[in-house]
């Protein structure tokens, strides 16, 4: 090729029509355009299915492993469903029932685990009489068996 334009070429070309050299300027611009894109795109799709586990993590909830699970799932079924109810768990204040149950259960087990009190040490007592009154105290020996 000579690099001489053809007779019937129009002396002023468009931007968008590549140069006798073959070097294509807006094709270059258009691939670092999408590029540049499908990098923001997929950087706000993370940030936005992490939002419910940013969410209950931040306002401390005690749902958060729970909201982190539902987000995970949701990221590999693809089903969005587990998302809203992550978003929405993630929204939720819970009552602590553990707090309260866990104190109960610690002062029931010091109850269980308490040992009774025990007698004064063995000092100089004096047995106390027995009322000459009362008869023999025995219990009769088929008091205590029972059939069933």
């Amino acid at each position: 090729m000579d690099g001489q334009m053809h007779p019937a070429a129009p002396h002023h070309l468009p931007f968008f029509v590549p140069g006798p050299d073959g070097s294509d300027t807006l094709m270059v611009v258009m691939a670092i355009f999408l590029v540049a894109t499908v990098l923001y795109v997929g950087t706000l799709y993370w940030k936005l299915h992490s939002l419910p586990e940013r969410m209950a993590h931040k306002s401390q909830k005690l749902q958060f492993e729970v909201v982190a699970v539902l987000g995970l799932i949701s990221l590999f079924t693809h089903m969005h469903i587990f998302w809203i109810a992550g978003l929405l768990l993630a929204m939720i204040d819970l009552p602590d029932f553990s707090t309260p149950l866990r104190t109960i259960a610690e002062s029931v087990e010091r109850m269980a685990d308490a040992t009774p009190p025990r007698p004064a040490l063995p000092g100089p007592t004096l047995p106390s009489p027995a009322p000459a009154s009362e008869p023999d105290a025995r219990p009769d020996a088929t008091e205590g068996l029972g059939h069933a």
